[in-house]
């Protein structure tokens, strides 16, 4: 099953990002829930810091643009092969780095993709 980083997890349950980790999960996916503040999804401890990832196939951004700066060379540095682009985190400049790099670029949001079977 794929790996999937949620940068931008949090642990308050009205959060979309909150549910992302708890529906991937739930679907079977290995999450890596990285987030500013403490605490967990179903049990999974949000990672607060930049892990390394051995193998990770998707992060999905929960975080606006402005915040997504410090984690570009990040991102790339873990190598996925997607990135996507939940509605509000859009970047037209992360995803052209993203592209220029090799990774492949979704503007939809995972929640959708994940129940609709287009994951």
């Amino acid at each position: 099953m794929k790996k999937v980083m949620v940068l931008g997890a949090s642990p308050n349950k009205r959060r979309f990002s909150h549910t992302c980790v708890k529906t991937l999960m739930h679907q079977g996916y290995e999450v890596i829930p990285i987030g500013a503040r403490e605490g967990e999804i179903n049990g999974k401890k949000i990672i607060q810091g930049k892990p390394s990832v051995e193998d990770l196939h998707t992060v999905t951004l929960y975080l606006s643009p402005r915040n997504q700066e410090e984690y570009y060379d990040y991102v790339f540095g873990q190598n996925p092969q997607r990135i996507i682009f939940n509605p509000g985190a859009e970047n037209p400049n992360f995803a052209d780095l993203a592209k220029k790099n090799g990774i492949e670029v979704v503007e939809d949001c995972t929640l959708v993709m994940l129940n609709s079977g287009n994951f």
